[in-house]
């Protein structure tokens, strides 16, 4: 669970930081001024994280009940 939590919110950093940048970029370029909401990165952030804590368990059961050879063949 931890491991999907973390993995989202690295991803959601990522994401936001990468989306920012274009945007900032993309404004630039038309010389409009770069203005973002200051919730966007956090909602951003924590729209992954919501991701990873639903998604983590199903991963997590779903390999549980496989055998570990099984789990290995599978990657």
């Amino acid at each position: 669970m931890a491991e999907s939590v973390a993995l989202s919110a690295m991803g959601g950093c990522a994401g936001t930081a990468l989306g920012a940048a274009v945007a900032a970029g993309y404004a630039m370029s038309q010389s409009w001024p770069a203005l973002f909401p200051r919730l966007a990165p956090l909602a951003g952030v924590l729209g992954t994280v919501v991701v990873g804590v639903a998604a983590g368990p199903y991963s997590a059961v779903r390999a549980s009940r496989m055998p570990p050879t099984d789990a290995l063949a599978a990657v």
